[in-house]
């Protein structure tokens, strides 16, 4: 009976690699279990979880055209409950989010502030004043992002 992708089957794990466990499969075929695919819940170290000569059930992923198979482990197991969180994690407490508002919020323009008795000599050196410091920043974080700006050239 030749492997195909969906099987469930039953193998052997032959060695453990920091990314996965390869495992013989019937008819003298090897597979790879990626790390990912071990267990539901996070997996930083494969050898706390399986170990070399274990007996494992595992789903063929993908037979590749040049020969690799890519198989799980987690895949023959029931899924976890949505919702559900993995031992040492624990739920966010509801309390900690703010409420929403029952009404959708519409953006609002900030209301003006009072200029009071402003000639126009004052109101145009305060734009004037204002715009250079809206440039000054606009060019110190556009310098920042380029790691520094220099005009030099050649």
């Amino acid at each position: 009976m030749a492997l195909q992708v969906g099987d469930i089957v039953e193998g052997k794990v032959t060695g453990l690699k920091p990314f996965g466990a390869f495992v013989s499969l019937p008819e003298g075929k090897t597979g790879l279990v990626h790390i990912s695919e071990v267990s539901y819940e996070f997996v930083q170290d494969i050898s706390a979880v399986l170990e070399d000569g274990q007996a494992v059930t595992v789903k063929v992923l993908s037979i590749a055209p040049d020969g690799k198979i890519a198989l799980s482990i987690k895949r023959t197991q029931p899924a976890p409950e949505r919702g559900a969180r993995p031992q040492g994690g624990s739920p966010r407490p509801a309390a900690r989010r703010p409420k929403r508002e029952e009404k959708p919020r519409v953006w609002q323009p900030k209301p003006a502030a009072p200029q009071g008795e402003m000639s126009f000599e004052d109101m145009m050196a305060r734009y004037k004043s204002r715009s250079e410091e809206k440039i000054a920043d606009l060019k110190r974080v556009t310098e920042n992002h380029r790691g520094g700006y220099s005009r030099r050239r050649g």
